[in-house]
């Protein structure tokens, strides 16, 4: 596995159009081997496009990439392999049943007559994780038994095993625990020694000082620069990847606290949240901040009670709640609206009607009966108060736009009359005229007493529409600010290994 660091690998004018839309424009750099080049950028920046490209998964619709000389003409992933590109995807592609050999090798086992030499296999397997330095790995493992981050070795040593000239990591350390990255960022480190050329995808901004050597930023598709790792600064960072950061119209007044409508007491998740502690008050808007991983989605499911909390007490109206549930959390007038709305918020193959009424169907019913002319207030009034667009209630929700989708499960809690709402990723996949109506939904709500608690990848989006913010960091608060907080200040914060509060 000793390698030069004469790799290279060049893009020349690299264009990719989807339509009327371009995902990577006229894109034009140089990598060297011996490197880990970090990409980042923020949703929708064009990373997983160059990714693909780069992989064989897309073909560019103009321009060149050209790998020590040689101009590339991928049709398909197979093509990028027989080249040296390997690609570890962020979701694992093991097979837990079959081993760790078996994983590595899949497709590729040594045979002699049709049968499998178990022996050759085996020791490939050792040989190969011995070079990696993941020694504490049993090669006969099923891989279903070991942790995720071993889990993510394995899918390296599988892509080593076909001698790659390229490695490309799409957010390699997302699911992992920190001293599960430590020994990746070990492993990643012996590579580049060997001499691989790695490109390194990631949103956890902070770990980059650790492992890369430079940082490319992609901006709405097009490539802003690159910068090495030890001149780049939050500040920098934040600059190149926003440039002119999008603004909302901000909330015209804002509420004086009132009663404590919901408490936080050292709430942990074992490896995924430790003692979290706030309170929100009645009519409040409560923005979570942090970058991927940092444990904002856990800590909402942690509340409302769909995982289940290690320790820690949970508070709604004064009244203690041991071991919340969904249904427990639902009964005292708690809501959650999951980031991922398609698949969790909404059923889609029910109509609109339907969607509206599922949280609150035991308020609308009778004795355990119900009927669509006794829902019908109710969905009328969501209808109205939202300004759902559709053309009518009992059509599939599949057919409604992105925004009035999330109208409607926004719209099926409100009909449980609740006390607090968590808003998982209330914009996603919306257009700015949507936002801003679902924005304006939220001020509405909380200025009549509801309090809410929202979560937005779009960290801009946050000082313009909450009271306060919370920044967590690893599982950690790592400060509270108020909105006057600037959106660059705010992804800065996020960034950097200690935020102090604000007083």
């Amino acid at each position: 596995m000793n390698r030069s660091d004469s790799v290279t690998l060049a893009f020349c004018a690299l264009r990719k159009e989807y339509g009327k839309n371009c995902a990577v424009r006229d894109l034009s750099h140089t990598l060297g081997g011996g490197r880990i080049h970090a990409l980042i950028g923020k949703n929708g920046s064009g990373k997983s496009t160059l990714i693909k490209m780069i992989a064989g998964a897309t073909r560019p619709t103009s321009g060149t990439i050209v790998l020590d000389g040689e101009v590339l003409d991928f049709h398909a992933p197979q093509d990028a392999l027989r080249r040296g590109i390997v690609t570890v995807h962020q979701e694992l592609s093991l097979i837990p049943e079959l081993t760790v050999a078996e994983n590595i090798f899949l497709g590729r086992m040594p045979k002699v007559g049709g049968f499998i030499r178990w022996s050759v296999l085996f020791g490939q397997a050792r040989t190969l994780l011995d070079e990696m330095g993941a020694t504490d790995i049993d090669e006969h493992a099923v891989a279903g038994s070991l942790s995720v981050g071993r889990q993510q070795v394995v899918e390296i040593a599988k892509a080593m095993s076909f001698s790659p000239r390229v490695l490309q990591l799409d957010e390699p350390t997302s699911a992992l625990a920190n001293d599960e990255i430590a020994h990746l960022f070990a492993l990643l480190r012996r590579l580049r020694d060997q001499g691989v050329l790695m490109i390194y995808v990631s949103h956890r901004l902070a770990e980059l000082h650790e492992i890369a050597d430079d940082i490319l930023v992609l901006r709405d598709g097009e490539f802003i620069g690159a910068i090495d790792t030890c001149d780049a600064t939050p500040e920098t960072v934040v600059d190149m990847m926003f440039g002119t950061v999008e603004q909302f119209a901000p909330r015209a007044a804002r509420p004086a606290s009132g009663e404590v409508v919901l408490e936080v007491q050292d709430l942990c998740i074992r490896g995924l949240l430790d003692n979290i502690s706030f309170k929100l008050h009645q009519g409040e808007v409560l923005g979570i901040a942090g970058m991927l991983g940092s444990g904002r989605t856990e800590l909402l499911r942690g509340i409302f009670g769909a995982d289940r909390i290690t320790s820690g007490q949970i508070i709604v109206g004064g009244v203690p709640v041991k071991e919340p549930t969904p249904r427990r959390m639902r009964d005292l007038g708690v809501g959650y609206t999951s980031e991922d709305r398609k698949a969790k918020g909404l059923v889609q193959q029910l109509s609109c009607h339907a969607n509206l009424c599922l949280a609150g169907l035991q308020r609308m019913g009778r004795r355990g009966w119900t009927s669509l002319l006794r829902e019908q207030p109710h969905v009328a009034r969501q209808i109205g108060a939202l300004r759902i667009k559709l053309g009518h209630p009992l059509l599939p929700v599949s057919s409604l736009s992105g925004g009035n989708q999330q109208k409607i499960v926004i719209g099926n809690w409100l009909n449980i009359a609740p006390r607090v709402l968590m808003f998982d990723e209330p914009s996603r996949g919306v257009d700015l005229h949507a936002k801003q109506q679902i924005f304006q939904t939220l001020w509405q709500l909380s200025n009549d007493g509801l309090a809410a608690i929202v979560v937005s990848t779009e960290l801009e989006e946050l000082p313009a529409v909450c009271d306060r913010i919370l920044v967590l960091k690893n599982g950690r608060l790592a400060g509270e600010y108020g909105p006057e907080i600037g959106a660059r200040a705010l992804y800065a914060a996020c960034m950097v290994a200690q935020v102090e509060e604000t007083r």
